[in-house]
């Protein structure tokens, strides 16, 4: 770099700190609608004057993206489904750091070497706008979606892209007696379910819900509880009777990042007490428990409803997807 472009360099930096703008971090898949990632984005400038722009990637995108991407970054940071932060690592397009408080992270819930740590956890289910059901019941269980009286009212993001897609394969999987070496149970499922003409969007469909294009959809009780308390939606989440999984949601430092710094300092918000307490009050189980409110806690279903959602083998989960999404498209799409 000659000694004019370094010039150019410096008297661009100088102007933008000039103008009061505000240094960037590029984050994949931090998109507003999901998880409340509006109120902790917005929660980050405050603390840190960084801004993070929304970002409408899914898990599979990202990763996507960032495996393209990898020889010349473009992104900070990722967050991810579990099983996409394991492949990540893999891939080698994330660095380890361990963020502020990583001694609180369960071990089985970060990578030992910080290339992966959780931030908090869902519980998939149903997430049903009871309007938009025009009188039918709130269904209870997976089979109860297979009736005809549902036809064309229920919705799961794509389980070959979208890792809430991804989820609800394998929860109904496991319910229905099948294991990582085996989803013909969902597969089975699947076949079933295209009877009733299901809506499979490939991105984030919280306003379908609300909206009532999609009355009934494979979601997390975060989205379901927001519905209900905070945009005051006739809005129910189901814990369906066959049973269900518990996941959780990691972030990443991107290796090589264009912005590391800033990027370590958005990681350390995400687990402080505030940025912890965003999650709490978006109705996110914290991977710090002390964050979750009481008041928080209550807005949740019973503790002998979760008692049918579980946790699994999340690093057989994530080497089990590319055979399920292989099966999907074969024998499903």
């Amino acid at each position: 770099m000659n000694r004019v472009v370094v010039a150019l360099v410096v008297l661009a930096l100088a102007v933008g700190s000039a103008a009061g703008q505000s240094p960037t971090v590029i984050c994949y898949n931090c998109p507003p609608e999901w998880a409340d990632w509006a109120s902790q984005l917005k929660a980050i400038k405050e603390a840190t004057g960084i801004t993070v722009p929304h970002d409408n990637k899914n898990s599979g995108q990202s990763l996507s993206q960032l495996i393209a991407e990898k020889a010349r970054p473009v992104a900070d940071i990722t967050y991810l489904g579990v099983t996409f932060g394991v492949q990540a690592r893999k891939e080698n397009v994330v660095a380890p750091y361990k963020p502020a408080h990583w001694s609180e992270i369960p071990d089985g819930l970060k990578d030992p070497e910080g290339h992966w740590f959780t931030i908090h956890s869902g519980t998939l289910g149903l997430f049903v706008n009871v309007d938009a059901l025009g009188g039918k019941p709130v269904p209870k269980g997976w089979k109860d979606l297979l009736k005809p009286e549902y036809k064309g009212m229920i919705g799961y993001l794509d389980p070959t892209s979208a890792f809430v897609g991804y989820v609800g394969a394998v929860a109904i999987n496991q319910a229905l007696g099948g294991s990582f070496d085996d989803f013909t149970p969902a597969i089975n499922y699947f076949k079933e379910l295209q009877k009733n003409a299901p809506i499979v969007p490939k991105q984030t469909s919280y306003a379908r819900v609300l909206s009532g294009e999609i009355p009934i959809l494979f979601d997390y009780d975060f989205n379901a509880y927001r519905a209900r308390y905070k945009d005051k939606a006739n809005a129910a989440f189901v814990i369906p009777s066959e049973g269900t999984v518990i996941v959780p949601y990691v972030m990443s430092l991107v290796k090589n990042a264009p912005n590391p710094d800033g990027a370590k300092k958005v990681l350390d918000h995400v687990m402080s007490d505030k940025g912890q307490a965003v999650w709490a009050n978006a109705f996110l189980r914290p991977v710090r428990a002390r964050a979750m409110s009481k008041e928080a806690q209550d807005k949740f279903l019973p503790a002998a409803e979760y008692a049918r959602a579980r946790t699994i083998d999340y690093a057989r989960m994530a080497q089990s997807q590319d055979a399920f999404a292989r099966r999907f498209q074969q024998e499903v799409r």
